[in-house]
């Protein structure tokens, strides 16, 4: 009854075995540096300024979820644009209403200045 499942199993136990493999050869191979600015917030050579517990503008979070949103929206225009001739007119149309409305929220968020960055 078993006997389906022992191929997962082995390809579980092979991952697993493999993750801690590469932790381990890492560990005993890898170079160890203890430079003063590797401890630092930000090792891309640029200094910081200020701290790094400093709050972060909304307007970031902000245009992250626009994007999200209108991005996950358009991914719904490829199934359809794939099926679209065997919908007919009733998909044509159903997608007009989904554009149109997604159209009126994108100029929405444009008419409220949320994509201005100041």
């Amino acid at each position: 009854m078993f006997e389906t499942f022992y191929p997962i199993l082995f390809l579980v136990l092979f991952a697993t075995f493999l993750a801690f493999m590469l932790v381990a050869f890492s560990i005993i191979l890898g170079r160890r540096t203890s430079l003063g600015k590797k401890f630092q917030a930000y090792e891309c050579g640029i200094t910081p300024e200020g701290s790094t517990k400093d709050p972060v503008p909304i307007k970031f979070f902000q245009v992250a979820i626009l994007f999200l949103l209108f991005d996950i929206e358009v991914i719904f225009l490829y199934p359809w644009a794939i099926v679209s001739r065997q919908l007919g007119w009733f998909g044509f149309i159903e997608m007009l209403v989904f554009i149109v409305i997604l159209l009126v929220g994108y100029f929405y968020v444009l008419g409220r200045g949320a994509l201005k960055w100041d």
